[in-house]
């Protein structure tokens, strides 16, 4: 263990320092927060590994939290909450979370998914990382989108799931495995998560127009890919 900072926020702290304990154990060290203007200030001070974040907090709810974040930073977080239902993990995912934990939950599988979220995030490893097709170009590098010259908004997790699709080019991936190279890891919830991040894939890559060489490419019965012509 490479000693990796993680931002635990949470109101219930209680909750944090059973976190912490077990984080610390397993040879993380733990910055705790209880708010969300306090997880943002800490963030900032600190700039950890990785943020576990829950929905429910005082000042600003998580989503907000996500949101700046994102704004600032491509620091993986992973979203705690006692919110099971779809909207709400959908919500995440498309302000730019990289997993989603439902409480209660093992310890065990939430030092998996930190340790997943860490192989898959390498700020050393995005240099040059540049593909281009017409009237689109995917910059890994510094996680740009630029569609017809502009920059598009995009969250982190969407333009991993294009560049890996378009450097494959016309190869057909399913769910499954898009989920366990993009997201790093055997995923624990619904392989919908795939389905919404191309769904808003989509919305943005129509802003090139409908004549292209290429397109988001449903196989239906199977997956994805990324056709080119």
């Amino acid at each position: 263990m490479r000693n990796e900072r993680i931002l635990v926020v949470d109101d219930d702290r209680n909750i944090c320092e059973l976190i912490r304990l077990y984080l610390e154990k397993e040879g993380f060290s733990v910055v705790l927060a209880y708010d969300g203007q306090a997880a943002i200030d800490l963030f900032k001070e600190n700039t950890p590994s990785v943020v576990l974040l829950d929905v429910m907090l005082p000042k600003m709810d998580g989503f907000q939290v996500c949101r700046e974040i994102r704004r600032i930073s491509n620091i993986p977080i992973i979203m705690l909450t006692a919110k099971g239902e779809t909207f709400d993990k959908v919500l995440g995912l498309e302000l730019g979370a990289d997993d989603y934990m439902v409480k209660p939950f093992e310890n065990k599988e939430l030092v998996a998914r930190i340790k997943a979220v860490l192989r898959r995030y390498d700020p050393k490893d995005n240099s040059d990382k540049e593909i281009v097709y017409p009237n689109i170009v995917i910059n890994l590098s510094n996680y740009e989108l630029k569609i017809n010259g502009k920059n598009i908004d995009i969250p982190p997790k969407e333009l991993e799931l294009l560049y890996f699709l378009a450097t494959n080019p016309n190869k057909v991936f399913t769910r499954e495995q898009l989920l366990e190279t993009v997201w790093g890891f055997d995923y624990f919830g619904d392989s919908r998560t795939v389905d919404v991040h191309v769904k808003r894939l989509r919305e943005k890559l129509e802003l090139a127009g409908e004549d292209q060489s290429w397109q988001l490419k449903t196989v239906w019965g199977v997956g994805y890919k990324f056709e080119v012509k």
